[in-house]
């Protein structure tokens, strides 16, 4: 059985990397990393990833911009996104809710449980 093969945008470096080496090591997953929506548009593109883990709140074009043009090409449409995300007012959530997402994952989140997390939301 293949690895499942994760994309991870998010613009701060340190939480890339920790989930990554979190996926890596608790889900066996295969993580791909972009650092900006833009990258992220590309990496999606090209590497056909099972899911996206998106972070909303970044500069230039932010995870709700950089998840439109995911889901314009026809190419990373279908793709599972599971949006991360620092605000947790209800009223944002429920606004969240309403979009195309796999999942809403918090931040902080619990880095040991992420890989569960994705692996129990994409099972659905």
């Amino acid at each position: 059985m293949t690895n499942k093969r994760i994309l991870i945008i998010d613009d701060e470096a340190d939480i890339r990397e920790a989930t990554q080496m979190c996926l890596e090591i608790t889900g066996k997953w295969d993580v791909i990393v972009a650092s900006s929506g833009y990258e992220g548009l590309i990496k999606a593109a090209e590497e056909k990833p099972d899911a996206i883990l998106l972070d909303i709140m970044m500069p230039g074009m932010d995870g709700l911009a950089t998840m439109a043009k995911l889901r314009e090409n026809s190419d990373t449409a279908r793709i599972p996104i599971i949006l991360l995300t620092a605000k947790a007012q209800s009223s944002e959530q429920r606004q969240f809710s309403q979009l195309d997402i796999a999942a809403l994952i918090t931040k902080p989140y619990d880095p040991y449980s992420l890989s569960d997390q994705i692996s129990e939301v994409l099972a659905r």
